[in-house]
C-alpha cells in the first residue's frame, strides 16, 4: 500500500485498513482481488464516493479490471444506482484513465 496521508493524523484508521481491510479482507481466498475490485467500485459508485475511486479505479486496473470494463460497469450501475452517481464516477474514471494513458510508466 501507498504511504497514507492520514497515518500521522488518524494512524488507527490507517492501520486497521492496511492490516484489516486490504491485508486480512482483500486476502482471503473465497474472491479473487480482480471480482473484489469489481464490487469495491461498484460499491462505491452506488454509495456516491467518487472522492475514494481514483484509487480503487487504478487498484481495478492492478487487479486485472480494463478500462473498458470499469467504463461498461459504471455504465450499467447508472440504471441502479442512479444516473448522476454514474456521470459523477464516468468523469473520475475519464480523468484517471486520461492521465494513466499519458504516463502509462505509472500503470
Amino acid at each position: 500500500m501507498p504511504e497514507n496521508p492520514l497515518a500521522d493524523f488518524a494512524p488507527a484508521l490507517v492501520g486497521y485498513t492496511n492490516e484489516v481491510l486490504f491485508g486480512q479482507v482483500w486476502e482471503r481466498p473465497e474472491l479473487c482481488p480482480r471480482d473484489r475490485s469489481l464490487i469495491t467500485v461498484a460499491s462505491l459508485v452506488a454509495g456516491g464516493n467518487t472522492e475514494q475511486l481514483t484509487f480503487h479505479l487504478d487498484y481495478a486496473k492492478k487487479n486485472g479490471l480494463t478500462e473498458q470494463e470499469l467504463i461498461e460497469a459504471i455504465t450499467h450501475l447508472a440504471f441502479y444506482a442512479g444516473w448522476p452517481k454514474a456521470m459523477s464516477a464516468m468523469t473520475v474514471a475519464k480523468n484517471l484513465f486520461a492521465t494513466s494513458n499519458q504516463n502509462p510508466k505509472e500503470n
